[in-house]
């Protein structure tokens, strides 16, 4: 890959991912944080912060961020966090600034919770998207999955959803606003799901990588991108060289940051990347 195409493309991961913190932050301070809905994670733990002391929504958010930056990068490197450090600034950033005009929407909770979430879910898929996130109970979620694999990513996430929405419920002294966040919460997923997985769950991309080096880009892809993939030998119809074909089926999320990883050891290899509109099998169809 020219190193001015490679720029292009890091530079058009970002302006989606700045696009989607944009949106993202439009839905804390327009609708969630104005009218006391935390829809969990640690945007919503800021929130509640933000309520009880007065203390600005972004810069808590990446306050309390940092350590889990820090234990991220421990387990999965600094390479691997670098677009969850970039987005979550971003974010940070983003918050306080539209924070600061004072304009919101305070009127009827069902209204603020359902938009709010729509905002959000939408945010959050660009961000995924483009194989960054926000940090918080993401990272949290991947790194207890490393430890513990039986519980799967979703469910860690849920879990801890669930803690921050029930801590809401005593911060603001109302089950109505922990209720409404839930509702907050379950739109936002459902937006999510539309945007990184289209129509259905079970789709993805097919990734067939041709290249002179397959041990070192399979290692690669299994160690440092936690996926599966096919090994299967080959020889070019020109040269008559021994190549390897690579098969590797990912969340559309995660081509990006896997076709760049295997760019970053072989500039020379050939990358097709096709949209599979049904995968099923582990980590897939069949995931809880």
């Amino acid at each position: 890959m020219k190193q001015t195409d490679r720029a292009w493309n890091y530079a058009r991961d970002y302006l989606v991912i700045a696009l989607g913190a944009v949106i993202y932050a439009l839905s804390v301070d327009f609708f969630t944080a104005p009218n006391h809905i935390a829809p969990g994670g640690v945007t919503g733990l800021a929130t509640m912060l933000n309520h009880l002391f007065y203390a600005p929504i972004g810069a808590t958010a990446l306050i309390l961020n940092i350590p889990l930056f820090i234990w991220g990068a421990i387990e999965s490197g600094w390479r691997f966090i670098l677009r969850t450090v970039i987005a979550t600034v971003t974010v940070s950033l983003l918050i306080d600034f539209f924070g600061a005009w004072g304009i919101a929407y305070r009127g009827d909770l069902i209204i603020a919770a359902i938009f709010g979430g729509i905002l959000s879910g939408t945010g959050l898929g660009l961000i995924f998207l483009r194989g960054g996130s926000t940090g918080g109970t993401d990272i949290i979620a991947r790194n207890l999955n490393r430890r513990f694999p039986y519980l799967s990513i979703g469910t860690i996430v849920l879990i801890s959803d669930a803690v921050v929405v029930a801590l809401s419920a005593v911060v603001y002294g109302s089950l109505e606003n922990a209720l409404y966040a839930v509702i907050a919460i379950f739109t936002s997923t459902k937006l999510i799901d539309a945007v990184v997985f289209g129509l259905s769950r079970d789709n993805g991309k097919l990734l067939i990588i041709i290249t002179t080096k397959p041990d070192e880009i399979s290692d690669l892809i299994i160690s440092g991108q936690d996926r599966g993939l096919t090994l299967i030998e080959a020889r070019g119809g020109y040269s008559k060289a021994p190549l390897g074909v690579i098969l590797c089926a990912v969340r559309p999320h995660d081509a990006y940051r896997v076709r760049q990883a295997v760019m970053g050891e072989d500039e020379h290899s050939f990358i097709i990347t096709a949209t599979a509109t049904a995968i099923s099998g582990l980590g897939f169809g069949n995931e809880l």
